[in-house]
């Protein structure tokens, strides 16, 4: 399925080389003011072809509201926010159709549709989609008044700087991945429920919705399992529960406890390699030479922080609502 939230509710729509594609935001409260610059700023920072190692393409992805807004406002009606594709190069997959390219979801979604997918780019696996989470981040970030979310990168090819990692893909002509770090400062204390929707479940849900995330961890993460107890708990300091170290990373039993909440994810390099690998033709019923061609990111990871930044921005908008930490707008 292709929705996410229980109040601030997002569903996505749409295929890379389709007409457009786009997202319906229900439950968002009304009074917000929205417009079509209030995008600008995130989704130029997730757009290819402006930063070194990204692809070429290059989309207008000005959004056009389609309903929920009115003279500037949000209606408290369903926000459905329309982005054309006018950049594709769909002659690119048409040769290519025979032999699913590793790495992709081509294989398995031939399989799981029969064929009736829509190939071209990745179809509505591709990154493109990134674009409709970047969208409901904006809208999610309004909501969130006073609450700071914000995604860096932490380092390309294993180095730190992003610079030398890029270089070693343009040495050993291929792809990278990398390693985007969330911070969120401001959150209420409370937000979260144990188990199933916990506030790590819910974040960790929304960001495997991003292409190519292999892994996440919270606070000290994976070093967490060679400290000891002593070393790892988080003393409490006071009464509103800040505590003199966070290797919890801001959650505790599943809840925010008023600290900053700290996460780190994990990219895979670009499945799209300039290298030749050796792969399953499905119509020779063989497996062949094969390299793939067409505008592709030398490393995901650059492009990652915006949408990082939205899709925790609408875990925590959904979160808020959910536990009245957020009145309406209008009142």
């Amino acid at each position: 399925m292709n929705h996410f939230g229980k109040i601030f509710s997002v569903s996505i729509f749409g295929e890379s080389h389709g007409e457009g594609l786009g997202v319906v935001i229900d439950g968002c409260p009304a009074g917000l003011p929205l417009a079509v610059e209030d995008f600008i700023v995130d989704t130029e920072r997730r757009k290819g072809g402006t930063q070194k190692g990204t692809t070429p393409r290059q989309e207008e992805d000005l959004p056009i509201f389609k309903s929920g807004v009115f003279n500037g406002k949000t209606t408290g009606a369903p926000l459905m926010l329309l982005f054309e594709n006018k950049n594709t190069r769909s002659g690119d997959y048409e040769k290519q159709r025979a032999v699913p390219r590793p790495g992709h979801a081509d294989f398995v979604a031939n399989r799981k549709f029969g064929g009736f997918e829509d190939f071209r780019g990745g179809g509505h696996f591709s990154g493109r989609l990134t674009l409709c989470l970047v969208a409901a981040g904006v809208v999610a970030k309004k909501i969130l008044k006073g609450i700071s979310v914000v995604s860096e990168i932490v380092s390309i090819g294993g180095e730190s700087s992003v610079e030398v990692g890029l270089q070693k893909a343009i040495d050993q002509k291929d792809s990278v991945g990398g390693i985007v770090e969330c911070k969120v400062n401001g959150l209420p204390l409370g937000l979260g429920e144990p188990f199933f929707d916990s506030a790590e479940s819910l974040i960790s849900h929304a960001v495997f919705a991003i292409p190519a995330v292999r892994g996440i961890e919270f606070g000290t993460g994976f070093k967490a399992a060679s400290m000891f107890g002593v070393d790892h708990n988080d003393s409490i300091e006071n009464k509103e529960g800040k505590t003199t170290t966070n290797h919890a990373g801001g959650i505790i039993g599943g809840i925010t406890n008023g600290n900053e909440i700290v996460f780190r994810i994990a990219i895979k390099p670009t499945s799209s390699t300039p290298k030749e690998q050796h792969t399953y033709n499905w119509e020779t019923d063989a497996m062949e030479n094969f390299a793939v061609r067409g505008r592709h990111d030398l490393c995901i990871a650059l492009r990652v922080p915006p949408v990082l930044e939205a899709v925790t921005a609408f875990v925590f908008a959904d979160l808020m609502l959910r536990s009245q930490h957020i009145k309406p707008v209008y009142s």
